[in-house]
């Protein structure tokens, strides 16, 4: 089947092959997306229409009595067996992996999460390591992890993204994600803001660094997110077909990973600066923040950066002398300073990736001189971070470094070195390549913390 040429509903991009101008075929082997009042109750009948018979639940001690519970009761009122396994170790690594494994049933053949982001994550991670398929159910519309064809677990004390099964069922029951915390929605709300950077930097990405790019998809993302954008007052107003409506988008958001074939599309620098914030927070006990917050905050530093590079003088020449003067040896001994026991993880990453290595960055840099003009526009037009900045304070969603306890310094180090946690091409890798990164972020810390938002 040929791709749309028009933005269609979540259901028709799912479980059927679609063929595109851009030389792929775009496939998110997700079954069905059941999202509206009282959908929760229909979860017996997707078990045994998908001919399975015993379901292993897996959820925390609150998502249990948020929706575990009910699918528990439901499942047994339908002559369906099942296994709920309420997870103690949230650490969300290989130790709660392990308690997945030792208590999954034997003869078990369906997985089901009750939760949100870590739990998804793991759900799906699971379940791909153990050979059996998978459904959703969120709790709440935080991220758009539900339906995504990757999991992020920790690994070795960094956020790592890891193989997993995109999920055969989501069912989002309104009335359930309309009693959840308001914070968790916003959160959602800014985790898809976030792609309005992320689709910018693969658009850079494309034009610099050679990476595919496909039309259709930023097309079908950018038209999810602004009608989002549209609906910001009856968000406000915590409107429950509303927040129906951000979790859709959030599982298109997801969907496209398997689309794709990648997070390319949804994931640039805002995401890298949360990836930074959480190893950091991770490395001190005490969390900065929800994803999509540190994403909120991470997406106005991301277009404060491209809005300085929009009207940056660029010396060329001076760039390239900063990239053969770049010494490895100085870069892991700071990556070592600012990741801490993370670091060497890091440093893998980029020795597998060599995505600083010189002649590499000197043949980007060439590219850039090319079409600077076009690379100048593309960063005025992604967002006004002001404009941005204002609507999440509106809302009520941090939107500061200062709202996330975020220091001076780390802020710093964040925009220096977060682009490290992931090989894909950003603005901060641009601003990097030319030499101007250190100079930008002095100045974006500076003006933050004379108006007090850091």
């Amino acid at each position: 089947m040929k791709m749309y040429e028009t933005t269609q509903s979540v259901e028709k991009y799912l479980n059927v092959p679609l063929e595109c101008d851009c030389g792929r075929t775009h496939y998110a082997p997700i079954k069905a997306v059941d999202i509206r009042s009282g959908a929760i109750n229909d979860l017996p009948g997707y078990v045994k229409e998908y001919g399975y018979c015993y379901p292993y639940i897996l959820c925390d001690k609150i998502t249990y009595e948020l929706a575990g519970r009910k699918c528990e009761e439901l499942l047994k009122a339908a002559g369906l067996r099942c296994h709920v396994l309420i997870i103690k170790h949230l650490g969300f690594d290989e130790a709660t992996l392990g308690e997945i494994v030792i208590n999954k049933p034997d003869n078990c053949d369906l997985m089901i999460g009750c939760g949100t982001g870590s739990i998804t994550d793991m759900l799906r991670y699971a379940s791909f390591k153990l050979g059996l398929p998978c459904f959703t159910i969120p709790t709440a519309a935080p991220m758009d992890g539900f339906s995504a064809s990757v999991g992020i677990m920790n690994v070795n004390n960094l956020k790592a993204t890891m193989p997993a099964h995109s999920t055969e069922v989501i069912i989002g029951d309104t009335d359930i994600l309309s009693g959840a915390p308001f914070r968790m929605t916003l959160a959602g709300f800014a985790d898809l803001i976030g792609k309005l950077n992320a689709l910018s930097d693969w658009h850079l990405a494309a034009l610099i660094n050679g990476d595919h790019y496909c039309a259709s998809i930023d097309k079908l993302i950018s038209d999810y997110v602004h009608d989002i954008l549209s609906k910001t007052g009856s968000l406000k107003k915590r409107d429950p077909e509303t927040i129906g409506d951000v979790l859709n988008a959030l599982l298109l958001a997801g969907a496209t990973i398997s689309l794709y074939g990648s997070s390319r599309p949804i994931s640039g620098a805002e995401h890298h600066f949360s990836h930074y914030l959480e190893v950091v927070g991770d490395q001190r006990g005490k969390p900065y923040a929800m994803h999509g917050e540190q994403v909120a905050v991470g997406t106005v530093i991301a277009l404060s950066v491209a809005e300085a590079l929009a009207g940056e003088q660029i010396d060329f020449e001076a760039a390239r002398s900063a990239a053969r003067a770049y010494d490895p040896e100085t870069w892991r001994s700071e990556i070592r300073r600012a990741y801490g026991s993370a670091a060497e993880a890091i440093i893998e990453l980029e020795e597998a990736s060599g995505k600083n290595e010189t002649s590499a960055r000197l043949r980007r840099i060439d590219t850039m001189q090319a079409h600077w003009d076009e690379i100048q526009q593309m960063l005025a037009g992604v967002y006004s971070s002001r404009k941005l900045h204002e609507l999440l304070k509106d809302l009520g969603c941090p939107a500061d470094p200062v709202d996330l306890g975020v220091t001076p310094e780390v802020l710093k180090d964040a925009l220096l070195y977060c682009k490290e946690t992931r090989a894909r091409y950003t603005v901060f890798q641009l601003a990097w390549d030319l030499g101007v990164l250190d100079r930008i972020s002095d100045r974006i810390v500076a003006q933050l913390a004379e108006q007090g938002r850091v």
